[in-house]
């Protein structure tokens, strides 16, 4: 029995087998209980992992800090996140390198992080940058420094290698289309957590609707939490006491990332509120739930398999060449039109 059979029985990725099976956190005591039943009664016994001075493996580590802006817990749920380490452990295993997992809990950030540079005994780390200031990541840094690549992030003052998302490139797509379609009461829907990847997303949707002499009135802009896929009563809140006064919806509404843009239409479509007919409404990632939602979400396309797979190259490289110069590195996103938007 290999870890992937064990995953499918539990129904839970082969990550969280794999945080189960080392006692690392990051998975519910419940998923850690039933993973570890299911690997007793089927007589798994992992292999035991070498260090990579002997030789005999070589290893990435994915570290990731969770508890804080949108890195949940059990971040490797979340769709995002969940595709980017399936096509991680897919580059791992063509380079010939394994991939082992390990979280930290912010809230023992000094104590962990000290304690994971003293312990880690892999050859690399991959660490998802995600919800990390540009402070935590120089403090990371300095500790694991040469071979480190951040994914999912990127602060150009610093040297260290990153892999990010062109997030300006993509909000500007979202904008222009918005725009050629001839809305101009265009709205905003930001995550209340503060992400630098959103900040960067608002820079880009502003700059394309400047293009075309368009700006966003101060009250078109709602905030909800960024994390979740339900409709959400407190933007449900925000927008009865909008429509309250009397005012018209946008008829078009920009969200920070797809999580926010299917809460908001079902939040939307609990208020009598008709997608695309009456708001069209626009998303950003690409995750799969994407195409589930009804109508389907026009969204902006990430490359996740081509981050991953230069993060990848990027830490082997610095393993197996002394790669020292750092790099930044952007990919472009790909705009991809369904039904939830029209004029």
């Amino acid at each position: 029995m290999k870890m992937e059979d064990i995953a499918k029985l539990a129904g839970v990725s082969k990550s969280a087998v794999s945080f189960a099976l080392s006692g690392k956190p990051g998975i519910s005591n419940e998923t850690r209980e039933r993973v570890l039943e299911i690997a007793r009664v089927h007589g798994y016994a992992p292999k035991p992992r070498l260090s990579a001075n002997e030789g005999s493996v070589k290893s990435l580590t994915f570290l990731v800090f969770t508890n804080s802006g949108i890195v949940l817990e059990a971040y490797y749920q979340q769709p995002f996140f969940r595709e980017l380490i399936h096509f991680i452990e897919e580059r791992c295993r063509a380079k010939g390198y394994s991939l082992l997992f390990s979280t930290i809990n912010m809230a023992y950030f000094e104590q962990e992080i000290r304690t994971f540079s003293e312990e880690n005994q892999s050859d690399g780390v991959i660490l998802l940058g995600t919800n990390l200031t540009s402070v935590d990541i120089l403090e990371i840094a300095n500790r694991l420094n040469p071979r480190l690549v951040v994914l999912d992030n990127c602060f150009d003052t610093l040297p260290v290698h990153f892999v990010g998302i062109n997030n300006r490139m993509g909000a500007y797509q979202a904008g222009t289309h918005l725009c050629k379609l001839g809305h101009r009461e265009i709205g905003y829907i930001a995550s209340n957590v503060h992400i630098h990847n959103f900040e960067e997303r608002k820079e880009g949707f502003q700059e394309a609707l400047k293009a075309y002499d368009i700006q966003i009135n101060p009250e078109h802009y709602f905030s909800v939490a960024p994390t979740m896929l339900s409709s959400q009563d407190n933007l449900k809140a925000q927008i009865k006491s909008y429509l309250d006064t009397g005012r018209n919806l946008p008829t078009a509404l920009f969200c920070e990332c797809d999580y926010i843009a299917i809460s908001a239409m079902k939040t939307l479509t609990e208020l009598g509120i008709r997608i695309p007919e009456e708001v069209s409404v626009i998303g950003f990632d690409n995750i799969t739930e994407s195409q589930i939602i009804s109508p389907e979400l026009t969204t902006i396309h990430v490359e996740k398999q081509r981050m991953a797979q230069l993060a990848v190259d990027l830490v082997i490289e610095s393993i197996e060449v002394g790669l020292e110069i750092t790099s930044k590195i952007r990919v472009d996103t790909r705009f991809v039109e369904r039904r939830s938007s029209h004029k």
